[in-house]
């Protein structure tokens, strides 16, 4: 979740930037600026399908933030419980990533009518040019992510992690640092494994804009919005369950590892998200009602 899932459809984008982002209030507050410049990355709205977008975007918005938003402070509550009486463990951390999950199906459940409504509107250029724009991002990412040999993308992998818990926990130890190393070995391949299965969803997506006035084009929007997991290739599904088995395992022991200023620094992180999120606009209207 905290690795910001698939970046492809502007209302998808709400969810991820809500749960990925640690600058979360600011991230929500200018939402409707982040995410028509994200779209544009795929897509070109005409001046029509951006006044469409602004209004329907508000009211998303909206509806996220007093009905969905009181939960994610449930859910950091759980989390800061979990660090203070140290029961950082595996069945917690379980627990925690099914509700998490459970949070983001819903909100893509509730505006993939809105998606499927921008998506039948596109005409040919603007499908063409969004299939364009899959295949740039693939390029990209193969440049990035696979072209290093296996050994470099074993070590890439292991400091852009170190850099994520350094921002949660503070300076590593060496130990730990460590262990960081070991985790990035044991996943192995997984960047030729997760760009495979990004092309796979990319091209399923691609064929469904090709029917987008079919009748069941609204619900392979969904499922390709909703129930991604249910899309993926065989490989990345069983790649995909031992990694998330072993990213529990490596939190699980670097906590165990922690220092008592390692902790104070993640319960102080986990308090500012929460601030942040407790200090927008609508939920001190919702408290207020």
């Amino acid at each position: 979740m905290s690795r910001r899932l698939q970046r492809l459809t502007l209302f998808l984008l709400l969810s991820l930037v809500l749960t990925a982002c640690t600058r979360v209030g600011l991230a929500y507050r200018n939402l409707d600026v982040l995410i028509p410049w994200t779209l544009s990355d795929y897509l070109e709205m005409n001046r029509e399908q951006k006044g469409w977008f602004n209004e329907r975007l508000k009211e998303h918005l909206s509806w996220h933030c007093s009905t969905q938003l009181p939960g994610y402070l449930d859910w950091l509550d759980r989390l800061q419980l979990m660090v203070e009486n140290n029961q950082v463990n595996d069945a917690a951390l379980q627990e925690r990533t099914r509700e998490a999950k459970q949070a983001i199906a819903q909100t893509a459940r509730a505006i993939a009518p809105s998606a499927v409504e921008l998506l039948r509107g596109l005409d040919e250029q603007q499908v063409a040019d969004m299939k364009a724009a899959f295949a740039k991002d693939l390029r990209e990412r193969q440049d990035k992510y696979l072209k290093p040999s296996l050994e470099q993308q074993i070590r890439l992998r292991g400091e852009r992690m170190d850099k994520r818990l350094t921002t949660w926990l503070g300076p590593l130890s060496a130990d730990q640092a460590r262990r960081v190393a070991d985790w990035s070995r044991s996943l192995g391949e997984q960047n030729r494994l997760w760009i495979a299965n990004r092309a796979n969803w990319q091209a399923q997506f691609s064929a469904a804009l090709e029917q987008r006035q079919s009748g069941d084009f609204g619900p392979r929007i969904e499922r390709l919005l909703v129930d991604r997991e249910s899309l993926w290739t065989p490989a990345y599904r069983q790649a995909f369950a031992h990694n998330e088995q072993a990213a529990r395992s490596l939190l699980v022991d670097l906590i165990a590892a922690s220092t008592p200023a390692q902790r104070e620094h993640l319960r102080d992180k986990i308090q500012n998200v929460r601030n942040e999120f407790a200090a927008l606009k609508c939920m001190k209207t919702a408290r207020q009602e």
